[in-house]
């Protein structure tokens, strides 16, 4: 069961998440969250709803876990039915969940398949549109990586598979959801702060994500002619299960994760998703176009 951080009391949370040395452990991709040692925190107890998102639709790709599972459960908490894609292997993640946002009185679709399959990603958005009735929120945030020690060991498999899965897919996606959306309607990316510095062992993560920055910054203008905001959130080092899949991530880089940063440790999904909040919400971010915000916990600030 998922340490909900009840026993952390009235300590302030920038203070109260777990700090390195993290579990030594590693997963075949894709990997599952509930296999983790030391479960992500993502059930966000501490955050207060206000409506902010009542009676919308999201989709969020990648949403069986990590970011995306915490994401989706905000949203729900804050009034979404909220879709979901993952792979089939991931199913055991997905169900929970479902569970999750059912619990938060919302409804929860779960499509499985391959973000890099183009007629995947025009079905992910079809499926959310007749089965939950409309689309107003797309999140991107599905991701492919496996770290490279050495640029020798950078594959055209690995290159090609993250361009597919972190940025084709992405413009799949909003080509099919753009006809659906509406003036106060969001697109939201998930990039990272590799995308804004670079990364010597995640170079095609990185240039990836940076391309789906510019991307984002590129399509801003035009959607906000018709009120629809897109925006970029930069997560820095969380404890996800992206990260223990990672078949060449250093079990003692694993350990030590987030640890140069000045909050010393990673960031949990739970921390990262209020951004999300934030700017699917016309009410919060209707000046917000274009940008990225980065949550970082000041790696970008110290490099």
């Amino acid at each position: 069961m998922q340490d909900n951080g009840s026993a952390r009391g009235t300590e302030p949370q920038v203070t109260s998440e777990p700090k390195p040395p993290y579990p030594k452990q590693r997963q075949q991709p894709p990997g599952l969250e509930r296999d983790m040692e030391l479960r992500p925190r993502y059930q966000a107890e501490r955050y207060r709803a206000a409506g902010k998102l009542r009676d919308k639709v999201a989709l969020i790709t990648g949403g069986d876990s990590g970011i995306g599972r915490a994401v989706a459960i905000l949203y729900a908490r804050e009034g979404a039915d909220v879709a979901v894609t993952y792979l089939p292997e991931e199913e055991p993640d997905a169900a929970e969940t479902r569970s999750a946002v059912e619990a938060e009185g919302r409804k929860c679709l779960l499509i499985a398949g391959d973000l890099a399959d183009e007629s995947f990603c025009r079905e992910a958005v079809e499926r959310t549109v007749s089965e939950l009735g409309g689309l107003n929120v797309l999140v991107n945030n599905a991701a492919h990586l496996n770290s490279q020690t050495d640029l020798s060991q950078l594959s055209f498999e690995d290159w090609d598979r993250s361009f597919k899965v972190n940025v084709y897919a992405y413009y799949h996606l909003l080509q099919a959801a753009r006809p659906h959306l509406r003036a106060g309607d969001a697109i939201i990316a998930t990039a990272s702060e590799e995308a804004l510095k670079g990364s010597d062992t995640m170079i095609d993560y990185a240039a990836a994500k940076a391309a789906l920055v510019n991307f984002t910054k590129s399509i801003a203008s035009h959607l906000a002619k018709d009120g629809i905001r897109a925006n970029v959130v930069a997560p820095g080092p969380t404890w996800t299960v992206l990260n223990v899949a990672d078949q060449n991530m250093p079990m003692d880089g694993l350990a030590q994760l987030g640890s140069q940063g000045p909050m010393g440790r990673v960031a949990q999904p739970e921390e990262i998703a209020p951004t999300y909040v934030y700017l699917a919400s016309d009410a919060d971010s209707s000046y917000t176009v274009g940008e990225i915000v980065a949550v970082t916990g000041g790696l970008t600030n110290t490099r």
